[in-house]
């Protein structure tokens, strides 16, 4: 491996350890349809984007809730020292990106045949830590 990309891969590794993520791959919605949903939660308070979770009606929350659980969780791991009542924690980011797609035909009129491409995705759920004003306490 060259110098360079040995020293790209530890800076991507030490930015990791600072990063509070949490993924799902090869999940069989449509990226579209599990963008709406995570769009509703971006920017949100942890507590505030579950119950939003909780009480959405499509079917792409339900895999959401249990990815935002996941990543709280490894959160939790990495501050054993904090709650999760003290620190103010928010969602920074959901990346939605799309993953396999299968293509099936169904036989049509005539002799012909449609193909259905059935789509997945993987998300992709990032955590912060709303940072106070120091400076200003301080002065």
């Amino acid at each position: 491996m060259g110098k360079r990309k040995r020293q790209r891969a530890e800076q991507l590794k030490e930015q990791r350890a600072n990063m509070y993520y949490a993924k799902l791959k090869n999940h069989p919605s449509s990226p579209r349809k599990m963008r709406l949903v995570a769009d509703l939660i971006k920017g949100k308070d942890v507590e505030q984007a579950y119950n939003i979770l909780t009480y959405t009606p499509n079917a792409a929350a339900v895999p959401l809730k249990k990815l935002l659980i996941s990543a709280v969780a490894n959160w939790e791991q990495k501050n054993e020292d904090t709650t999760l009542s003290e620190s103010d924690l928010y969602i920074k980011n959901v990346l939605v990106d799309q993953a396999r797609t299968l293509k099936r035909i169904q036989p049509r009129a005539q002799g012909r045949a449609f193909r259905i491409r059935k789509r997945s995705c993987h998300v992709t759920l990032f955590l912060d830590v709303k940072q106070q004003n120091e400076e200003s306490n301080q002065n």
